[in-house]
C-alpha cells in the first residue's frame, strides 16, 4: 500500500509540474521578448531576426526586440545568449559563421554550439555562387578544376576574409577537386567582389545578392551554385555537385534559446515560425536574398547543426588552417 501511495503522490507531482509547464507556455509571452542578433544590423542575419520579430509580435501580442550584439565574428553575441536566463524571454538568431565555423577555428571557444543552446527553427539556407572573372578561360566548373590542375597555385581565390564561409566554401572546393589555388582574404564581401571584378583575384565563393549584379552587367561569370540542389533564384546554374559529388556549402540561419529553456515554451515559438515562414511575404523576402525556407522540428534543428558543424570541423582539419 505504501508503495502505491508513494507512486500516486509522484504522480501528482509529475502531473503538477508538466501542467504548470503547459500553462506557463499558454502565457507566454508576458512581456516583451530580447532576441540577440550577433551582426550589425542591416546583414542577411538581422533582416531575417527582424522579418521573424515584427511576425511574432504581431501573432503572440508582445514585441520581439532585435538587439544587435556584433563583434568577434558573431562570438560576443552569441556567447550573451548562450549565459542569458533560459526563460523564454532571449532568443538568438545566429547563422553557420558563428555556431559552426567559428568554435572550430579557435582552441577554447567562448560556447559550445551543441550543448549551450536550445534549438528552435532551423529557418533558412542559402548558397554562396561560385564566381570567376571573364579573363579567365573556364565556362564550366570541370573546366576550372581543369585549368587549375594544368597551373597548380597560379589561381587566386577571393573570400570574404579568413574563417567565413566563403574562405572555407573555396577551401572545401580545393579539397574535392584535388587542386591548389591561393587564397586572399578581404574584410568582408564587398572589397572581395570589386577585386575580383578588377581581376586583381580569379574566384569567388559569394552570396548571390552580392555578385548578381556584376554577373548581370557581364563583369564576373558564374558558373555554379554551391547548395546541393539548384537554387530557384537562378535554375539555370548547376551546382557544384554535379561536377563534384557530394559537394554542399550553404549559409543558414536558426533560432535558438540559452539551453534548458522550457520545452513548452520552445514547442510554441517552432509551432508560431513554422506558420511564419509558410506566409507569401516573408518567403518573397527570403528569396530576395536566394534564402529558401526550411522549418522542421527542434530536433531536426539540431541534428541538422551537429552534421554541418562535424563537416566543417573536418575541412578544417583537412585544410591545416590556423587555430587561434
Amino acid at each position: 500500500m505504501k508503495t502505491i501511495a508513494n507512486w500516486i503522490k509522484v504522480s501528482v507531482v509529475v502531473l503538477a509540474v508538466f501542467g504548470a509547464a503547459v500553462s506557463a507556455a499558454q502565457g507566454y509571452p508576458a512581456r516583451p521578448v530580447r532576441v540577440i542578433v550577433p551582426f550589425p544590423p542591416g546583414g542577411g542575419t538581422d533582416i531575417m531576426a527582424r522579418t521573424l520579430a515584427d511576425k511574432l509580435a504581431g501573432r503572440l501580442g508582445q514585441q520581439f526586440i532585435v538587439d544587435n550584439r556584433s563583434g568577434a565574428g558573431g562570438a560576443l553575441g552569441t556567447e550573451l545568449a548562450a549565459k542569458a536566463v533560459a526563460d523564454g524571454y532571449t532568443l538568438i538568431m545566429n547563422s553557420s559563421s558563428a555556431l559552426v565555423i567559428g568554435p572550430n577555428l579557435v582552441r577554447k571557444p567562448p560556447y559550445d554550439p551543441l550543448h549551450d543552446f536550445a534549438p528552435v527553427i532551423l529557418v533558412s539556407s542559402a548558397p554562396n555562387v561560385l564566381v570567376i572573372h571573364p579573363s579567365v578561360p573556364a565556362k564550366t566548373v570541370k573546366e576550372l578544376i581543369a585549368l587549375a590542375k594544368r597551373r597548380p597555385g597560379e589561381l587566386n581565390y577571393a573570400s570574404n576574409g579568413i574563417g567565413t564561409l566563403s574562405h572555407l566554401t573555396g577551401e572545401l572546393f580545393k579539397l574535392r577537386a584535388g587542386i591548389d589555388m591561393l587564397h586572399v582574404p578581404y574584410k568582408g564581401g564587398p572589397p572581395a567582389v570589386t577585386d575580383t571584378v578588377a581581376g586583381h583575384t580569379s574566384v569567388l565563393f559569394a552570396a548571390f545578392p552580392t555578385v548578381a549584379p556584376q554577373v548581370r552587367a557581364g563583369r564576373l561569370r558564374a558558373l555554379a551554385v554551391s547548395s546541393a540542389k539548384r537554387a530557384a533564384v537562378v535554375p539555370e546554374l548547376p551546382t557544384v555537385a554535379e561536377t563534384l559529388p557530394g559537394f554542399e556549402s550553404s549559409q543558414w540561419w536558426a533560432v535558438f534559446g540559452p539551453a534548458g529553456m522550457p520545452v513548452a515554451i520552445v514547442n510554441r515559438l517552432n509551432a508560431e515560425m513554422q506558420k511564419i515562414l509558410a506566409l507569401p511575404d516573408v518567403r518573397k523576402r527570403l528569396a530576395a536574398d536566394a534564402a529558401e525556407p526550411i522549418g522542421g522540428t527542434p530536433a531536426e534543428c539540431l541534428a541538422f547543426m551537429r552534421a554541418d558543424h562535424e563537416k566543417w570541423r573536418k575541412v578544417i582539419s583537412q585544410a591545416r588552417l590556423r587555430v587561434k
